[in-house]
């Protein structure tokens, strides 16, 4: 695959965003789609995390042949060339559960895991396509771009998620950090579905996005979920458990005298 800083290079569903010309690369990010989904559902997300010095690797859905996908991923892992630690699985809907399975299967090479949507409990899919729209996202830009006739399989999103991957996806057995992203609004599963999973976790953190739906990565509050992903890597970077610290600042300032 050929980067470009700009535009995606495309080979089939897979696509690079890379990190803008002169800027040494922070990190490297491997995204694994949801059912149906091909590169153009990730072309805003790539532009914006490339931006900040991420290079952005897409593969094939999973749901497709995972056996390819598996092996793409780990010929990227093990390349040098795809990019410098640390190294992260991305995965929204049956990407993210595909993600966690191979990591508590012991797949080497991965430092975290974003996980956006993640469909750990079966759900009923949505009937026709302008359910599965509405399902996916509410972002006017996004349905947009999903309502194009190269960005997804429709129908995808009602079919069953793999029950293997789900018995394979042991939290107690992955032993990298984890972001969730799940949408408050999600109709595939609320945020109450997959709290129980994340708190089995040895390191963890869920991230609600208020009015969500199931496509956490790319809904309205698409720059929100990205700002929080870089910020996820920002601190696994730095090794720290935090960089930004909300002050409280009224407390302190109840204390202080009142000027004349």
């Amino acid at each position: 695959m050929t980067a470009a800083a700009e535009s995606p290079a495309v080979t089939g569903w897979n696509a690079v965003w890379s990190e803008p010309d002169g800027v040494v690369p922070r990190g490297t990010l491997v995204v694994l789609p949801g059912r149906g989904e091909q590169a153009g559902v990730y072309a805003r997300l790539g532009r914006r995390l490339s931006a900040d010095g991420y290079r952005v690797l897409l593969v094939p859905d999973p749901t497709v042949d995972a056996a390819r996908t598996t092996e793409q991923v780990r010929a990227l892992l093990a390349d040098a060339g795809s990019g410098p630690h640390p190294r992260v699985l991305v995965g929204s809907d049956t990407g993210a559960l595909f993600a966690a399975a191979l990591v508590a299967d012991g797949f080497p090479g991965v430092d975290a895991l974003v996980l956006a949507g993640l469909p750990v409990h079966r759900a009923a899919g949505p009937a026709g396509w302008a359910e599965e729209l509405d399902a996916r996202t509410a972002c006017p830009v996004h349905r947009d771009v999903l309502d194009g006739a190269t960005a997804l399989r429709r129908g995808a999103l009602a079919e069953p998620v793999p029950e293997e991957w789900v018995r394979a996806a042991v939290p107690e057995r992955i032993g990298v950090p984890v972001l969730g992203l799940h949408g408050t609004a999600d109709p595939l599963g609320a945020v109450d579905s997959v709290r129980d999973w994340y708190a089995r976790l040895g390191e963890a953190e869920l991230v609600a996005i208020v009015g969500g739906r199931h496509d956490a990565l790319n809904d309205q509050s698409h720059r929100t979920a990205a700002a929080t992903v870089v910020l996820f890597l920002e601190r696994l970077r730095a090794g720290l458990p935090e960089i930004a610290r909300r002050e409280p600042v009224r407390a302190r300032a109840q204390g202080r005298p009142v000027p004349a």
